[in-house]
């Protein structure tokens, strides 16, 4: 809520520092609360077992990643007779665990091209799963109210403009730069220093700190900046618009402390474990096929951030009302 962020130069929303989850089969840890394990170090119980109708999905933290993970986890099951397990390991840790055949496959990527070389294109351990359908961008997004009322607004020339309207107790008398997870690898303090912004970067602490926030701005009609990404349901809640960065052009984010230009929009893309391509039966051709678009992902994440149902509940509802997107994937 990745970072996620970039075509074939490096992105930006990485997410490198949670602790990976092991979760029970058919279980999303991340909502779950299932038991905890360190990726690093210990493998799934299913991953990589040979003989066996067992495959292991990796899910991000992010809403998008957990409903991608659900409905192929419940297909999966429910469809195709395999044991699941999910496992929460963030986006480059999770290259590293794909490839040693910890998990199967991821299924939302966002860019690394430093993985891509090493393991796919070098070791050849890893196997490209062919596109999402969803397409990836990150941006710098103030509410559509502010937007209005200050059309200005959206061109990154006049922020230092709104300054003093944007600033909290937390941006130390600049101007609030909302942003998620410390962990969260973003071009946005790079972005404010070399555009000479009087901004300062605040971590909400998470993609559901940062999205409370966003919601309690809003609901007080606040002005509000912040990093944000599509797709994501909270936009159906929150309308927001986004701020003219300087364009992006191909290599502009190639030096991270050197980035002034937006990010780039992204097709997600799914990965493999080489291995698991070749001789994963079923399961592996139904992931290769899995493919929706962002509509269809936010019916589902809605579900599962408002409606608050749990993952399986959601992609569950989801697979029952939808058949014709899904039964061409089992073909």
């Amino acid at each position: 809520m990745p970072d996620r962020h970039q075509g074939r130069s490096p992105r930006r929303r990485t997410r490198t520092a949670l602790t990976a989850l092991t979760a029970a089969v058919g279980c999303l840890a991340v909502l779950t609360g299932c038991g905890a394990a360190d990726m690093t170090r210990q493998a799934s119980p299913y991953a990589a077992a040979e003989d066996a109708k067992t495959v292991t999905l990796s899910v991000q933290s992010w809403v998008g990643a957990q409903s991608n993970t659900a409905v192929a986890a419940y297909l999966l099951e429910h469809e195709l007779g395999y044991r699941v397990d999910t496992v929460q390991v963030d986006e480059v840790p999770a290259w590293d665990a794909l490839s040693q055949g910890r998990v199967d496959a991821i299924l939302e990527d966002w860019g690394h091209p430093e993985q891509e070389k090493r393991y796919v294109e070098g070791k050849k351990t890893i196997a490209p799963g062919g596109e999402l359908g969803v397409t990836g961008h990150i941006g710098w997004f103030v509410p559509t109210y502010f937007a209005e009322a200050h059309p200005d607004v959206t061109d990154w020339k006049n922020l230092d403009k709104y300054a003093d309207q944007l600033r909290t107790p937390e941006s130390r008398g600049k101007g609030q730069l909302l942003d998620g997870s410390p962990s969260y690898v973003t071009n946005d303090k790079a972005l404010v220093k070399n555009l000479g912004l009087d901004f300062e970067v605040v971590f909400a602490g998470s993609e559901a700190a940062q999205i409370t926030q966003i919601k309690q701005f809003a609901k007080e009609r606040k002005p509000f900046l912040t990093y944000w990404y599509k797709p994501q349901w909270l936009f159906e809640r929150v309308p927001m618009t986004e701020v003219q960065l300087p364009e992006y052009k191909e290599g502009c984010d190639a030096e991270p402390e050197a980035v002034a230009c937006a990010y780039p929009h992204t097709p997600l893309r799914k990965f493999l474990n080489a291995r698991f391509a070749q001789s994963g039966g079923k399961a592996a051709d139904f992931l290769k096929a899995f493919r929706w678009d962002t509509a269809e992902q936010n019916e589902v994440s809605l579900m599962i951030a408002e409606q608050k149902l749990s993952p399986e509940q959601a992609a569950k509802k989801w697979v029952e009302s939808n058949r014709e997107v899904w039964e061409p994937w089992l073909r």
